[in-house]
């Protein structure tokens, strides 16, 4: 499974999203296959830049596994 989240420094002081990133694509990798964790992970990041912001695409990846229930 995989999953990615974005954060964006506005003006190189302004943080939007950015420290929340890493939680946001782990959650989303292991919602996308409806799991409880993810292991074997694999994290890359990849940047962008335009005037005013840069940008930082976190992709988490790995294989979501389902937690078993104890009653």
């Amino acid at each position: 499974s995989e999953g990615k989240a974005t954060g964006i420094m506005l003006f190189g002081v302004i943080p939007i999203q950015q420290n929340s990133r890493f939680v946001r694509a782990q959650t989303a990798a292991i919602k996308s296959k409806d799991g409880d964790a993810l292991i074997n992970t694999q994290v890359q990041e990849n940047w962008f830049w335009a005037w005013v912001l840069s940008g930082y695409t976190t992709t988490v990846s790995g294989d979501v596994v389902k937690l078993k229930k104890t009653q």
